[in-house]
């Protein structure tokens, strides 16, 4: 995905014109991180938003006791720490690359400027957090009303951009289970279940998605 591309894709910059997205290509700079590297730590001063363009960047929070809770994987095309740079004016979490990964990175003082210069991208901007408020409110809803087969499926189609392909999770198996509000032997259990119904193949921490529109029907699925 190159960086026009990715802008394009992008839930906040939805019903930019052609003229806006030439405007934020010229204020976005690409930056390239390897595996494992840092983006940005939680408490650290907001500088500016990402979007990427290649590989998935994983946002996170730590306990006191140093456990991670994963947020959620920005993949290409979907920003990420948009949010921080119009509120305290710091990341509220972690970021770190999963696999090397190229984004584009929006300076904070460039994209205020351009707002203000330009009413109309701000209201764009401002419906496309709705947008993404909304899919917060949508994770909080699957904890409360999805049962576990739902809220994984959810999470690895996430994880594989909706497309059937190998992805590889980001945390052990243990961590998934306590981040998806579960225990270790219903997840192993509902793993198996996915398997049986020809929907994944699991190797270890790499997991097939066989059929992906299969885990959309449980993924929508209400507890009963």
């Amino acid at each position: 995905m190159n960086a026009k591309a990715a802008i394009k894709a992008c839930p906040l910059f939805v019903g930019a014109t052609a003229q806006d997205l030439e405007e934020l290509l010229r204020i976005a700079r690409p930056q390239c991180y390897r595996k494992g590297q840092v983006l940005f730590s939680e408490g650290e001063e907001a500088t500016g938003f990402f979007v990427p363009m290649t590989g998935k960047v994983k946002l996170f929070k730590l306990s006191p006791e140093g456990r991670e809770r994963i947020l959620r994987i920005a993949q290409p095309g979907r920003t990420f720490a948009e949010a921080a740079i119009f509120d305290l004016g710091l990341y509220p979490a972690n970021a770190q690359a999963l696999d090397d990964c190229t984004v584009l990175y929006f300076p904070k003082p460039e994209i205020l400027r351009l707002l203000h210069d330009n009413a109309q991208l701000a209201i764009h901007i401002i419906g496309g957090i709705s947008r993404i408020l909304r899919e917060l409110m949508d994770q909080m809803e699957a904890l409360t009303f999805r049962d576990v087969p739902a809220r994984l499926s959810h999470y690895l189609l996430d994880l594989a951009g909706g497309r059937p392909e190998v992805v590889r999770l980001p945390v052990s198996k243990t961590q998934l289970a306590a981040n998806l509000g579960t225990v270790g032997e219903t997840l192993s259990r509902t793993l198996r279940r996915l398997v049986e119904e020809d929907l994944i193949r699991v190797r270890g921490r790499d997991i097939e998605i066989l059929d992906p529109s299969g885990l959309q029907g449980i993924a929508d699925r209400y507890k009963e």
